[in-house]
């Protein structure tokens, strides 16, 4: 499988033989000079109804976005990942001067309210911070606003003779009850969009285990999720305690004393991510013995890694779509 994130890298990954895309990032979509406005009032909103009218604008956008992703993969399933970084991450870069000026001037309005929110929005530690589900949680019109999209985009594409295998992916759960919060909400929007359309369409909700915790308590998650998907990048990540992004200061350092054979962001920590991977899926098929399990890290293209994930029994690997026939040669070895 592949991580394609519009229908152009869903063609690219479907020419490279990518029997599906694994990972469809969602926030990607968010970025388009046509939305990013949008996107912006949203993160400002200070009421319920205000978010509400700037995700009613976004609707069509990604709507149309996964028109095209389900068209370009006919009868392949479509993973789709709700959206998943800190909010802040979509305002402009610059001085703050400049960014509440530019927020102002795209929204209209007030710049100390603008302000405001953007120091409600400032965190010591954004990526273990007000992302992933948290956002759905907290905002569930986020999710309903996404859910409705997949589902309208589906049903049209149904109705128009494309076979469309949409699997809805809630990212960083920790807890079964995360997860069943949003499972609810993705499934009364379903409810919903499928007697306004008439139109029934099959799939399936999962979420991302990348968080040691939802790892050791599978079992537990396994009962609301259909799927698992391991974010082998930010599973990395927290097992091994380091940032990614601050990781270059003194990895070179360890690889060159020896006291880490492998950059374990490249070539899976086999002793210990992979543990995690391989206990996760066997407590999650034990509770759900048909659960799908993949991964979706960088992990997914690199060769060794691509083998122990064959070993444990995950069901596939989803990597960037010019990597798809390394991937491919890899899981073929294992299976030789």
């Amino acid at each position: 499988m592949a991580n394609a994130d519009t229908p152009e890298d869903a063609i690219a990954a479907r020419k490279n033989g990518a029997e599906g895309i694994g990972l469809c990032r969602t926030e990607h979509m968010f970025f388009g000079a046509d939305r990013i406005k949008a996107v912006r009032k949203m993160i400002m909103a200070v009421t319920t109804e205000q978010r509400k009218a700037s995700l009613d604008v976004l609707l069509p956008y990604q709507r149309s976005d996964f028109e095209g992703i389900f068209r370009a993969m006919d009868g392949l399933p479509v993973t789709i990942r709700l959206l998943d970084p800190p909010l802040h991450e979509f305002l402009p870069e610059g001085d703050l001067d400049a960014i509440v000026h530019e927020v102002a001037e795209e929204t209209g309005m007030k710049e100390d309210v603008i302000l405001s929110q953007i120091e409600k929005l400032s965190e010591v530690n954004p990526m273990l911070g007000f992302r992933g589900c948290r956002l759905g949680i907290s905002y569930p019109e986020l999710t309903e606003m996404q859910a409705r999209a997949i589902f309208e985009a589906a049903a049209s594409m149904q109705k128009q003779g494309v076979t469309v295998l949409p699997e809805l992916m809630v990212p960083l759960v920790g807890t079964p009850q995360e997860l069943g919060h949003q499972v609810n909400v993705i499934r009364e929007v379903a409810k919903k969009v499928f007697a306004e359309t008439g139109h029934t369409v099959s799939y399936k909700v999962g979420t991302m285990i990348e968080i040691p915790r939802a790892a050791l308590i599978a079992d537990e998650i396994a009962e609301e999720a259909e799927f698992f998907s391991f974010g082998t990048n930010d599973l990395t990540q927290m097992t091994f305690g380091y940032s990614r992004d601050d990781v270059a200061k003194f990895l070179p350092i360890y690889l060159a004393k020896g006291i880490l054979q492998n950059d374990p962001f490249e070539v899976l920590d086999q002793r210990g991510v992979g543990q995690l991977v391989k206990m996760a899926t066997e407590k999650g098929r034990a509770a759900r013995p048909n659960l799908k399990v993949g991964v979706c890290g960088e992990h997914g293209g690199e060769p060794s890694s691509v083998a122990f994930f064959a070993e444990v029994g995950l069901d596939y690997v989803s990597c960037s779509p010019f990597r798809v026939p390394i991937a491919r040669l890899a899981a073929a070895q294992v299976v030789a």
